[in-house]
């Protein structure tokens, strides 16, 4: 196949194993962050208050959330929902690279010369395969947001929260809330691989292997420029998957430009930007941390199946072996008359 190495490649479901298991680990490593910027995403402007002082306080920074966070709930209160963050986490970067390589794959074979694609193609290429696989993780995403933003004290499981969204005013189209910022928003990986493969090509251009602190430099800065990019869209999403904010009286937000528009309104043009710290730390360490684990399982994998499709070759060929001299046991011998 054009594009591709003469030596085994991985099948498409190798990349997405290895994708998806470089972003369990990395995720799992940076959950707290996760859970700090989304409670800082979703607060109002104002310290929010209830008549039976129930209601999360209003964190000033990163560092002030995970205190309070500990100090209300505990250190598991930093691990709010990550059961379904990760499960959710595994399915969409499985999809994502399956997709990604089969698309790819496609992409280089319709050329007759192994052309790279440009910027340009390499996003549309991401987003196609992010589109793909937001359709079939979004409802994960949704009760993940759910759990990570509850109150002290109400914390609920997977089913107990996801009953709770379909039991609300959109019923089992509650679980695809924000499906459309979701679409949007799948330029954020398209960026973050566009930009990964652009800074490679650029500043590793012969080197096919990348050394641990390369992949983690790579990941991270191309994770930067894609947040940056793309922090509006993300807190939007994140107001669309969460409970509305008391000033709203439990109506939920219709679209993302509604949740937009809202916190334009209250909290000024800068208040797209909350959370970005957290966003920029923990998209930082998980994407370098993604891509440096994502390569080195990768080599793992393409190793492994290299071993395996050369067994199965020894043992096929054996089996044939064994197959024709069975067969010459019991041909019968033709004597001369």
């Amino acid at each position: 196949m054009a594009g591709q190495s003469k030596e085994a490649p991985l099948p498409p479901w190798g990349f997405a194993l290895a994708g998806a298991a470089g972003a369990v680990l990395a995720n799992a490593a940076a959950y707290p962050l996760d859970i700090v910027k989304t409670r800082i995403q979703v607060q109002a402007k104002q310290v929010s208050t209830s008549v039976d002082g129930n209601a999360d306080p209003h964190y000033e920074s990163t560092l002030d959330a995970i205190l309070k966070i500990v100090e209300r709930e505990g250190v598991q209160g930093l691990y709010s929902g990550m059961n379904g963050s990760l499960i959710g986490t595994a399915a969409m970067n499985f999809a994502y690279f399956y997709w990604y390589s089969i698309i790819r794959s496609i992409y280089f074979s319709s050329k007759r010369v192994p052309i790279p694609p440009n910027t340009a193609i390499e996003l549309s290429l991401g987003a196609l395969a992010g589109g793909v696989a937001q359709v079939f993780t979004t409802p994960l995403g949704v009760i993940t947001t759910r759990q990570q933003t509850q109150l002290a004290g109400e914390n609920k499981g997977m089913v107990s929260t996801a009953k709770e969204v379909i039991n609300g005013e959109d019923g089992w189209t509650g679980l695809w809330r924000g499906l459309q910022a979701s679409l949007v928003l799948v330029i954020n990986p398209s960026i973050t691989y566009a930009a990964y493969q652009r800074l490679r090509a650029a500043m590793f251009p012969n080197q096919k292997n990348l050394k641990l602190w390369e992949s983690f430099v790579l990941g991270a800065a191309s994770k930067a420029i894609a947040t940056i990019i793309t922090q509006p869209l993300i807190v939007a999403k994140v107001g669309l998957q969460s409970k509305p904010p008391p000033a709203r009286n439990g109506k939920q937000f219709k679209s993302f430009i509604e949740v937009m528009q809202y916190i334009i309104a209250n909290e000024g043009p800068l208040g797209l930007y909350k959370g970005l710290m957290p966003q920029l730390t923990k998209g930082l360490l998980v994407q370098g941390l993604l891509m440096m684990i994502k390569e080195r399982v990768e080599l793992i994998f393409i190793l492994l199946y290299r071993y395996l499709r050369q067994l199965r070759s020894v043992r096929l060929k054996r089996a044939a072996d064994a197959a024709a001299l069975q067969a010459k046991k019991v041909l019968p011998v033709v004597t001369k008359p």
